[in-house]
């Protein structure tokens, strides 16, 4: 499914979210900068498609420069979105039945970006080689940072090369939904409620700590994924394919329930025209993401 991120923001009340302005392609630059100035989004801020692909083309933009890059070879809609302060991330997938008042959290995943730690000789490059699962990222290392993957960190120093909890970006799941207890599943709910129609999906939060966010404190959505959207905890790579089935379909169980509750109240299901134009969107953003 072809999901705006600007229509989903819109529906999730301001004060769990950053700063987020859409930009349509083919925008003036100069009209971009001014949005940016009036917005008081100041650089570094993430600029990423609207129409997303597994964190294709999202990108940290610490200048006008490498603004003006991003909006020239852009042939699509992208967000300017202000950087949440908060250094940890998780998925939590939430449910809530139409015909009931409380909803649950039925998974949470943790984020482990790719982070190198110095040792005082390495080079970046060096560090990234050491370690599988970043070495998979190195084509698209090499193309974000050039010749400064020839630095040297000094010991103990680290630098987050990838900020974004994105498995195809590199970021390791984990499955946190052992860490699940009453007073985050409260505090879930209560934000879930907010969010106009949202009854199944997975909120990507980031966070300061886990006490302040099983409160409801010191966090950010950095976005709502809907009916398109996995119990991603399935990841970790101590589940099986067994495991991750099993769990796929208590959410697809999950989901039909849900449509067919909402159907009854007169909401309709999605054509086959309907769904093969959202496919062809699909289609459509997917390669002008993968190609950018």
């Amino acid at each position: 499914m072809a999901e705006s991120k600007k229509e989903i923001y819109d529906i999730i009340p301001q004060k769990y979210y950053p700063k987020t302005k859409l930009v349509k392609e083919n925008t003036d630059f100069e009209k971009v900068l001014s949005t940016i100035e009036i917005s008081e989004i100041n650089f570094p801020f993430i600029a990423k498609p609207d129409i997303g692909l597994r964190g294709s083309a999202v990108k940290k933009i610490h200048s006008v420069e490498e603004l003006k890059a991003y909006h020239n070879k852009a042939n699509f809609d992208y967000l300017i979105q202000d950087l949440i302060p908060y250094a940890n991330e998780v998925g939590i997938f939430y449910v809530r039945f139409p015909n009931e008042s409380l909803g649950k959290i039925t998974g949470i995943v943790g984020k482990e970006y790719v982070i190198v730690e110095g040792d005082g000789t390495s080079t970046i490059l060096d560090l990234i080689k050491a370690n599988p699962r970043y070495e998979l990222q190195l084509k698209s290392l090499i193309k974000e940072y050039g010749l400064q993957l020839n630095d040297v960190l000094i010991k103990k120093e680290k630098r987050n090369l990838v900020p974004y909890g994105n498995h195809a970006r590199g970021a390791k799941f984990i499955d946190f939904s052992h860490l699940i207890t009453e007073k985050l599943n409260e505090t879930m709910d209560a934000i879930c409620h907010e969010i106009s129609g949202f009854y199944f999906g997975r909120l990507d939060v980031m966070y300061a700590n886990w006490e302040d966010l099983e409160q409801g404190k010191n966090f950010a959505i950095v976005e709502v994924n809907g009916a398109g959207s996995e119990p991603t905890h399935i990841y970790d790579p101590k589940h099986s394919l067994f495991f991750a089935w099993k769990e796929l379909a208590r959410h697809i169980t999950y989901m039909y329930r849900i449509s067919v509750q909402n159907h009854k109240k007169g909401f309709p299901y999605l054509s086959h025209k309907e769904g093969m134009k959202e496919y062809k969107l699909h289609l459509e953003q997917s390669n002008k993401i993968l190609n950018f």
